[in-house]
């Protein structure tokens, strides 16, 4: 049991970590375009966040935490999604007496204790977005449309904004008497957890991927009947600037989210079979929930790294996740070897991607072990090259050897790398 990991997570090596590395990159390449700054909350907090924020009547919390005591007697659980970290961070931070908006992204490792799935372990990793500050459904389009390049530059096809509006707290009552009116006839058929979250929050009724509990909802009352003048005009206001804006998208009324901080806006972006590949919206109500003083609006969305994957995987879409080696440096002999590394070492430093022989190898294992590698080019360092000041640099693809002075491969390798 020692040698194997835990049921629902991975260890990350080889290709894969190479394309989750790229993957990271596009996104943190993506957030400084868009001027969004990088945050890093611990992987634990005190458990109280969390039913805060999340809700206690969502599945993350009732069902899914990692909550344990430490050796302080305190309940702290390992984070379950990446909004109430940053948010508490906002708040810890003061960064709310800054010039607002303030807009910040993480990439991070989030624990779920459920079965683990397509493109959704245990622990795994997510790509998030927070935005803090602004009311305007502008800002809902800003992360939409940072959402929608990730998606694209990554090259996944099938994925289709679905967008919601589940209301503020104002139209909520009166829509939450008739939700739960409507579900209190079929009460009975409910789940036992259904039944609970019918008294105390009945939207989290319609999050239930219990077939029964589904079968029931799917005629229910929907949140966009029941919106104030305020929620209307918004919703309508974000359909007409992503109109303007040529960014298609589907009304939705089945999207309400897992978790209880939403409000008004809820988006997501989901494949020809209603599979979700990331999930967001706005939430302005959370960081009043946290410290109960301040109404700060802020809208968000998050994304699994893993989810990616498996996207990625079912379109057939191959990530340009690894950098060509530009030149692998054979050593012949201990003599050469300080020559050799030097060289090594300043092409590294100006750029380059650069291997070399660290096993005493002869020089027929080092090229065959350079043609597994894919490198460009090769060349080969032993007394003779020392001697005459002079190597042979081959081109791997064609073939050709370029005669060149050991002082002038530096500058070949960097002018040809393309």
């Amino acid at each position: 049991m020692i040698t194997q990991v835990p049921k629902g997570t991975k260890d990350w090596y080889g290709v894969e970590m190479q394309k989750r590395r790229k993957i990271e990159q596009i996104a943190r390449n993506l957030c400084d375009k868009f001027n969004i700054k990088e945050v890093s909350t611990p992987i634990f907090e005190h458990t109280e966040l969390f039913q805060r924020s999340v809700g206690e009547t969502t599945d993350v919390v009732q069902k899914e935490m990692y909550t344990f005591l430490d050796k302080g007697n305190r309940s702290v659980t390992l984070k379950p999604e990446g909004t109430a970290g940053a948010a508490r961070a906002y708040l810890e931070n003061s960064l709310f007496a800054e010039a607002q908006p303030i807009k910040v992204f993480y990439v991070t490792p989030v624990f779920r204790y459920e079965n683990p799935a397509k493109g959704r372990l245990r622990q795994h990793h997510q790509f998030g977005v927070e935005f803090y500050g602004s009311a305007s459904p502008l800002a809902e389009v800003e992360v939409i449309t940072l959402l929608k390049n990730l998606i694209e530059q990554l090259g996944i096809k099938d994925a289709k904004l679905h967008i919601n509006s589940i209301g503020c707290s104002n139209c909520r009552a009166e829509y939450n008497k008739v939700l739960r009116e409507y579900l209190d006839q079929n009460k009975d058929k409910l789940c036992s957890t259904c039944k609970e979250r019918m008294e105390k929050n009945p939207l989290r009724v319609l999050d239930c991927k219990v077939p029964t509990c589904h079968e029931i909802t799917k005629d229910a009352p929907r949140t966009l009947e029941y919106l104030d003048e305020e929620c209307t005009t918004h919703f309508e206001q974000l359909k007409s600037l992503l109109t303007d804006l040529g960014i298609e998208y589907v009304v939705d009324t089945n999207i309400v989210r897992g978790l209880d901080y939403y409000t008004k806006t809820v988006f997501e972006f989901v494949d020809s079979d209603g599979f979700t590949l990331s999930g967001g919206g706005r939430y302005d109500n959370l960081i009043k929930e946290i410290d109960g003083k301040q109404d700060i609006p802020a809208v968000g969305f998050g994304i699994g790294i893993e989810r990616i994957l498996y996207f990625l995987e079912k379109d057939n879409v191959e990530l340009d996740y690894e950098l060509p080696i530009d030149l692998y440096v054979g050593i012949l002999g201990n003599e050469a070897t300080a020559k050799a590394y030097e060289l090594v070492t300043k092409l590294r430093l100006a750029g380059a991607v650069v291997e070399t022989d660290y096993l005493g190898r002869s020089v027929k294992a080092q090229m065959k072990y350079a043609n597994k590698l894919g490198v460009k080019n090769t060349v080969i360092i032993g007394s003779n090259e020392l001697n005459n000041n002079k190597a042979n640099v081959k081109n791997m693809a064609t073939g050709e050897e370029t005669e060149l002075a050991l002082t002038a491969i530096y500058d070949y390798i960097i002018n040809t790398r393309g």
